[in-house]
């Protein structure tokens, strides 16, 4: 089983997003049994808050199911629960390393460095654009299947 794991600062808006469009995508290639798919942040500051109003239009609007999610900070054990740890931007990742230790089993990676583009997903906590970061999060959760799909770790 393909354990991910989508991070992002206050696990509302990315990461969350990240979590459901992932597992949208394997649902529908019938992958859903082979993959456990979560979210969390680095930040607690939103631990316990549900996800951002504007992730969950987005998520309704492109007809994406989600559940009743609630943000969690990322623990020293995910880093042993997981195969891939997913961090949103660079600070992300950074904020990762910090609270895991070492990746000495190399999980932790920019989330979109799997991509034909690689780079930081805005928040949209702050730039209120939801629309760019859920095709920012789509190509990723593409790209990352894609990869998956052919074996490449």
């Amino acid at each position: 089983m393909v354990k991910v794991l989508f991070v992002c600062l206050g696990n509302i808006c990315r990461s969350p997003m990240a979590e459901f469009v992932m597992k949208d995508l394997v649902k529908k290639q019938g992958l859903e049994q082979k993959f456990q798919i979560e979210s969390a942040a680095t930040s607690s500051e939103e631990i316990g808050n549900g996800m951002h109003r504007g992730t969950l239009m987005k998520l309704q609007q492109m007809q994406i199911p989600y559940g009743d999610k609630k943000a969690r900070k990322l623990t020293k054990e995910d880093y042993e629960k997981f195969n891939y740890i997913l961090g949103m931007e660079t600070s992300n990742v950074r904020d990762i390393c910090r609270i895991v230790g070492e990746d000495s089993e190399n999980k932790i990676y920019r989330f979109l460095d799997f991509s034909q583009n690689p780079r930081d997903i805005a928040d949209p906590w702050f730039t209120g654009n939801f629309d760019v970061t859920f095709e920012d999060v789509l190509e990723g959760c593409q790209a990352f299947l894609e990869f998956l799909k052919k074996g490449e770790k």
